[in-house]
């Protein structure tokens, strides 16, 4: 399913180049899909995205292919 285990606290980033960039962290897991929150790093305060709007991603989607996510920052 997944090159590596999706766990709660991990960063991961959007590899779609639409995503410009976009970060987001694993809430929990629900099953097939990971709950995530939009993750701004404190580099990146020229974003205008806010953190915290939560959204739903299947749990295969988290592999590094072009449409996939690449893990940014583990659990801590």
């Amino acid at each position: 399913m997944t090159d590596r285990t999706v766990l709660p606290g991990q960063v991961w980033a959007d590899n779609d180049k639409r995503g410009y960039g976009r970060q987001v962290r694993v809430i929990e897991l629900d099953g097939t899909h990971a709950v995530v929150e939009l993750h701004v790093p404190r580099s990146a305060g020229h974003l205008h995205a806010k953190p915290g709007r939560r959204t739903r991603i299947r749990l295969d989607r988290f592999r590094p292919t072009s449409t996939g996510y690449r893990l940014v920052r583990d659990a801590e």
